[in-house]
C-alpha cells in the first residue's frame, strides 16, 4: 500500500471540502492518468458498498446530528437510487473533467497539467484538488 494526503478544495467555499485526508493507493501511481482513476474507482466501490449497508432501525444520535449540521444537511443517509455507480465510466467521467479544466491537480504545491506525463509521487506526498465553480447568470 501506498500512502498519501489528499485535500479538495472548491473555489468560492470558504472551508475545504475535506481537511486533509489520509488515502491508500494500491501501488504508485506513474501518471496523473493513473491516480486519478485509482482514487475514483476507490471512491466508486466506497459508494456501491455503502449501498447494501442498510440498518435494521436508522436513527441518528445526538453526535450524528451535530457532525451532520455542520455540512449544512441532517439526514438518514437513505439512497433513493439503487442503481451502482460504473467504475469505467466514472473514471472517463474525472478524466473528461480534468481535460475540460474543471479541476486542477496540485503534488508538494506543484501543479500537475498532463495526464500522462511521468508522475513522481513519494509516500506520504500531499496531493490537492482544486475544483472551479461555475458561475451561472446572464452576461447581459
Amino acid at each position: 500500500m501506498f500512502k498519501v494526503y489528499i485535500t479538495v478544495k472548491s473555489l468560492g467555499k470558504k472551508k475545504n471540502h475535506l481537511d486533509r485526508l489520509a488515502w491508500q493507493l494500491s501501488e504508485a501511481p506513474s501518471t496523473l492518468r493513473s491516480l486519478i482513476i485509482d482514487i475514483v474507482t476507490t471512491n466508486v466501490r466506497l459508494f456501491n458498498d455503502r449501498q447494501t449497508e442498510v440498518p435494521l432501525v436508522p436513527f441518528l444520535t445526538k453526535a450524528d446530528i451535530e457532525l451532520q449540521s455542520t455540512s449544512g444537511k441532517v439526514g438518514f443517509g437513505t439512497l433513493y437510487n439503487e442503481k451502482k455507480a460504473d467504475e469505467e465510466e466514472a473514471a472517463a467521467t474525472a478524466l473528461l473533467a480534468f481535460e475540460d479544466g474543471l479541476f486542477r491537480v496540485f503534488i508538494k504545491e506543484n501543479e500537475i497539467d498532463n495526464l500522462d506525463a511521468p508522475l513522481a509521487l513519494q509516500e506520504g506526498d500531499e496531493i490537492a484538488f482544486i475544483r472551479f465553480t461555475m458561475l451561472a447568470g446572464r452576461m447581459w
